[in-house]
């Protein structure tokens, strides 16, 4: 889920929306005219718009999205349709067999894209980027939970060690903790600034990563953590997979190990009589879109089919 900056009035930032890979995920989802679509995580609605045009008429589209800013312009974008029911509900794709039932829906198809999107990286106030000096929240939905701030400044360091690796892999992840134990202890943590001065204390000059900012694997993992964004990941694409209608599909992108592994598991669980994994190696996107849409490259797509 990407998007490329450029005007839009719901709030005073615009966007080109990129939606990644939807070539791939329309072929293998191979929906028609009166299907039922599921759009677990939808941002801005570029997906779903697609979706939208592939079912018409007679079809229904339901998106799913924790933020209630990110659904509000989604709604805006997608206006009105005629010729196809259209639910947009503001809930974690969590919580998607419990409207299902509710709804009394069946999908052929469903996406769940676990990334985030530009609107959502960009935007200083929410803190999740370490380019622009902005509040150290991190949170998704900002009407429940603990911003990143209050959560380092009274976590375990052993806790956040073990976060760090577990979410991104950072090698220094030991020094890293020590360091936000000690600027802590002076003053709290409160801005993005303070976590990027943490990384850097840590790491040495030497040692620092060249193709990637030395902060980003720790503000994908504090992001993870406070978010929650792993936890019951695998309860929710067993329950997503069970949900489909026979002959339904249930495409996943996810962006990093962690995600892609609970997602591959998964898979491999379900592939019996009732499912087949549809791609035995995950998709990845192509040069030119990896050219045009650079946030893209690190997106792996995994399909299960219920027969």
């Amino acid at each position: 889920m990407v998007l490329m900056e450029s005007r839009m009035g719901a709030t005073d930032k615009t966007f080109r929306h990129d939606p990644v890979m939807v070539q791939e995920i329309l072929a293998v989802l191979a929906l028609k005219a009166g299907d039922v679509v599921v759009d677990g995580t939808l941002g801005l609605g570029g997906h779903t718009l697609r979706f939208i045009d592939a079912v018409r008429p007679g079809g229904t589209v339901v998106g799913f999205d924790w933020d209630s800013s990110m659904l509000e312009i989604a709604r805006a974008r997608i206006g009105t349709q005629s010729d196809v029911k259209v639910h947009l509900v503001h809930k974690d794709f969590r919580e998607m067999s419990d409207v299902l039932a509710e709804l009394s829906l069946r999908p052929n198809g469903i996406l769940l894209d676990l990334g985030l999107n530009s609107a959502q990286i960009d935007d200083p106030v929410r803190g999740i980027s370490f380019r622009e000096e902005g509040p150290l929240d991190m949170r998704m939905d900002r009407t429940r939970g603990e911003p990143a701030s209050a959560v380092l400044n009274r976590i375990a360091p052993g806790d956040l060690e073990w976060a760090l690796k577990e979410y991104a892999d950072e090698r220094w992840a030991r020094a890293i903790a020590k360091q936000v134990v000690a600027r802590r202890k002076e003053q709290p943590l409160r801005t993005t600034q303070d976590l990027v001065d943490c990384v850097h204390a840590a790491i040495p000059v030497g040692a620092r990563e060249k193709r990637i900012h030395p902060a980003t694997r720790t503000f994908q993992a504090v992001r993870i953590m406070v978010n929650g964004e792993l936890n019951g990941l695998a309860e929710a694409v067993e329950a997503a997979a069970r949900a489909l209608a026979a002959g339904g599909s249930l495409a996943i992108l996810s962006y990093h190990s962690g995600e892609d592994r609970i997602v591959k598991d998964v898979f491999k669980s379900l592939q019996d009589e009732e499912f087949e994994i549809v791609t035995k190696k995950p998709q990845t996107p192509t040069e030119v879109e990896i050219r045009e849409n650079s946030r893209s490259r690190s997106a792996k797509l995994r399909v299960i089919r219920k027969k």
